[in-house]
């Protein structure tokens, strides 16, 4: 397939808008991405103008429904929102749009055969977070967290890369729960703050580290746990890769970018470790700017 790469008014050379939708629709959806100050916007600058918005759509209703579970409000209320998304969603799928992201996440959906189970998935898990602060889960429910916040995202997002292949699905799998990771394991104190807790139980107990937010911020045995989780990182990080490679290798850009970004903020965390979580480790523009033009070229 040849993608039209898109002029500064954001159409194609022929005219016409990205998923075939509405100018002003994309720029209210695209406008969701920025206000979000993340860097989201600017690493999908690399695909082309319909898979570049479809990824502003998929994190615009990611970035909303974090946005619920996020809120300050009662768990009763927020699971009633996110129910109200469920059907939203619901209504997409039967061909019902009734507003500029409706619109063009179903432009997007139509376009590249987006499943519904994966985004009921992310809600899934932004309930999880809705319900009440998540404080030191068993393992199997940190992995069904993961799965569902992360790597339902990135089913979501190898599809619209352009890969729909089982193997870009073990990337979404493994990339997905590799990034999570890495961000609880960066953000320890941070989620403290908010009374949430999302290392495992059993890792915790296995180094007498207190099962509870403050507790696990100034416990000895923290590093240990913080370093046995940056393995599994690792381990996941290794197998997306090893999938990477039998999938569209133009498809996985974005996800190399992704995967030798957060595996760079991994090694940098593991240089920290856990021991000391006044400070919140990062990489700076330049180095990220290194990471991806290298990880486009390998």
């Amino acid at each position: 397939m040849v993608f039209l790469r898109a002029r500064h008014d954001g159409t194609t050379p022929h005219g016409t808008a990205p998923l075939g939708c509405d100018p002003t629709d994309l720029m209210q959806v695209e406008a969701v991405v920025t206000a979000s100050g993340t860097s989201f916007g600017k690493g999908m600058q690399i695909l082309p103008p319909d898979r570049r918005y479809g990824m502003y759509a998929v994190y615009a209703f990611c970035r909303l429904v974090d946005d619920v579970a996020d809120d300050e409000g009662e768990a009763r209320d927020k699971c009633d929102r996110l129910d109200a998304w469920r059907a939203r969603i619901a209504r997409l799928y039967a061909g019902q749009a009734d507003d500029a992201l409706d619109r063009v996440l179903l432009s997007t959906i139509r376009m590249f055969g987006l499943r519904q189970e994966d985004f009921n998935a992310v809600i899934d898990g932004m309930e999880m977070d809705a319900r009440g602060p998540i404080v030191a889960p068993d393992e199997a429910t940190f992995d069904l967290y993961c799965d569902r916040v992360a790597s339902a995202v990135g089913r979501l997002s190898v599809r619209v890369f352009g890969d729909a292949s089982a193997e870009a699905d073990k990337v979404a799998y493994h990339l997905g729960r590799a990034l999570q990771i890495t961000n609880i394991l960066r953000d320890v104190a941070e989620d403290a703050r908010i009374g949430r807790l999302y290392l495992p139980a059993e890792l915790l107990s296995r180094f007498d580290v207190p099962l509870t937010p403050q507790g696990a911020c100034h416990a000895a045995g923290l590093d240990a746990v913080g370093r046995i989780l940056a393995g599994r990182a690792r381990d996941h990080f290794r197998a997306a890769d090893a999938a990477m490679r039998r999938c569209n290798r133009r498809a996985m850009r974005p996800a190399r970018v992704m995967g030798a970004t957060y595996a760079a903020i991994l090694s940098a965390q593991e240089r920290h470790g856990w021991r000391d979580l006044s400070h919140r480790v990062s990489l700076s523009r330049p180095r990220k700017l290194l990471i991806a033009a290298r990880a486009l070229v390998a």
